[in-house]
């Protein structure tokens, strides 16, 4: 006998939402999702000072605690997507959202760096596998055509302002509550989108294949030891014999990755992306990119707050002009490309970029927000603005449709990697410039301080302003110097090696919207 209760259920397809046809609500949890992860990049990064001073973390140090996520979120992203389309779409989404939101709460109730470096980590992780997988659903739960077109602009559209929601959320949670809640609030949202997600996404069809674990592993390892030896330099110098052991373990691990990936069945990076030059040269103008704009966000920060004494709330809006520039770049490039083409936006926008942050490394203590912050800013976005969608459909450019999530996420891990990577090498140069400026400073502060001034120093060990600027200050310009050096590389590449024509770009007008759909 069948009850009134069975008959909502008798004809359910297994997998199946429990509500269907609600795509409006689908598409909310989907794109609560991503605005999740990607705002998680730079919410932390307004209470990086905070969080300085709570744990006791050393300026080079303080770089793990943006560096711990994106590297195992860059280094994971891809066998993240693999796992939705092997083991299914929404049963991965849901794992990497509770894992991403345990995580969250760990880091949010840490009291020693390590612990936040850790819950850190596992966050990259989640959101390695949540951020792909939320992508690849939009083609499971919308028909191809205009309906996932326009899920795709609502997804993409999260993504672009994703950052600056994180800049105004951080600096609010920071100082009206404490610098934790920018973990905390995580939580609640992460778990109303874990409760929502069987209730209105269907189960996606599972097909078969291979993880490449070790082909993950190796890679992120290999990058974590890499970063960690350039850190460990800016410390305790180039000789010391755990920096020396970093880089060489890290030459070991890469090595056997390219290995892995040659011989792999299924590898997660496939070699053969890096054949055409065009996608190569993208990849070298993204990861070099990325470098500088890790490290642009990360020293401009720690000067506004602690040079300019700027609050977290005014810190957040100081960054909202550069957030509006890149938007304005990214509007502009995408209307002309199919007039222009992509090259000349890759060089002018690169030239642009390269000049706003040598423009900042006229930086001081003396340096307003208006006269030596707002116009470099406006400069270095407005060219990362042209690049990002030219350099998105470079990278897919003469790649077969199969592929495209394979290229699409590649050049999203080697953002994450490369924006590591570069900060960490231009922590290696602030570090030993502010060193050197700070024997320096110690050596006019003794010779200017009051014996009050000198006994606090005696005590702590800490420079007061303005001493303490200067030090700060001479490492940012050194930092910033390197970053334009990165810069110059990714000119170069554009100038020199990407050959990508007008022409390339027609055949992915149907493509560009699905980049991300094959699981990358």
């Amino acid at each position: 006998m069948t009850t009134s209760l069975d008959k909502p259920t008798a004809h359910r397809t297994p997998g199946a939402a429990r509500r269907e046809g609600h795509p409006g609500v689908a598409l909310t949890v989907i794109a609560a999702c991503q605005l999740m992860v990607v705002l998680d990049a730079t919410i932390v990064n307004i209470a990086l000072p905070h969080i300085r001073d709570a744990l006791s973390f050393s300026t080079t140090d303080l770089s793990w605690v943006l560096s711990a996520y994106t590297l195992t979120f860059g280094g994971l992203l891809l066998l993240g997507g693999r796992a939705g389309d092997i083991l299914g779409r929404r049963r991965v989404f849901m794992t990497g959202i509770l894992l991403f939101t345990a995580a969250s709460l760990l880091g949010g109730f840490a009291q020693e760096p390590w612990q936040l470096l850790a819950a850190r980590a596992l966050q990259g992780v989640g959101g390695a596998i949540a951020s792909p997988t939320s992508l690849a659903l939009i083609t499971t739960m919308f028909p191809e055509g205009p309906e996932r077109n326009r899920a795709f602009g609502v997804f993409a559209a999260v993504s672009a302002g994703g950052g600056a929601v994180g800049l105004l959320a951080g600096g609010m949670l920071t100082e009206w509550l404490d610098w934790r809640w920018v973990l905390f609030v995580n939580v609640p949202i992460g778990l109303l989108i874990a409760v929502l997600t069987p209730v209105y996404i269907s189960e996606s069809e599972r097909h078969p294949g291979r993880f490449d674990i070790l082909g993950a592993l190796t890679s992120t390892l290999g990058m974590v030891a890499l970063v960690y030896g350039f850190i460990r330099a800016a410390e305790k110098g180039w000789r010391d014999e755990l920096t020396l052991a970093s880089f060489g373990g890290s030459l070991i691990l890469l090595l056997a990755f390219t290995l892995i990936e040659a011989r792999a069945r299924e590898p997660i990076t496939p070699l053969r992306m890096f054949a055409d030059r065009n996608r190569s040269g993208t990849y070298v103008i993204m990861l070099s990119l990325a470098a500088a704009m890790f490290g642009m966000f990360f020293f401009i920060v720690l000067f506004v707050q602690d040079v300019l004494g700027y609050s977290p709330i005014m810190s957040g809006l100081a960054f909202l002009p550069v957030t509006a520039a890149i938007m304005l770049g990214a509007g502009l490039s995408q209307r002309l490309l199919p007039v222009l083409g992509p090259k000349p936006f890759l060089i002018i926008g690169t030239a642009l970029t390269g000049t706003g942050l040598a423009w900042q490394t006229m930086v001081t203590p003396h340096s307003s927000y208006a006269g030596g912050v707002l116009g470099p800013m406006l400069l270095f976005g407005f060219g990362m603005g042209l690049n990002f969608v030219t350099l998105t459909l470079t990278a897919l450019s003469g790649v077969a449709q199969h592929e495209a999530g394979a290229a699409s996420g590649l050049l999203n891990a080697t953002q994450q990697v490369g924006g590591s990577l570069g900060l960490s090498i231009l922590v290696t140069a602030f570090g030993s410039a502010s060193r050197e400026e700070g024997q320096k400073q110690v050596g006019q502060f003794m010779a200017q301080a009051s014996d009050e001034q000198r006994a606090k120093f005696a005590e702590s060990g800490e420079l007061p302003p303005p001493w303490a600027h200067e030090v700060l200050t001479s490492g940012i310009s050194s930092a910033f110097w390197v970053g334009v050096a990165m810069v110059g590389v990714a000119l170069l590449t554009a100038v020199l090696v990407v050959r990508v024509r007008k022409s390339d770009l027609e055949a992915l007008s149907g493509t560009s919207g699905t980049a991300g759909s094959a699981g990358a």
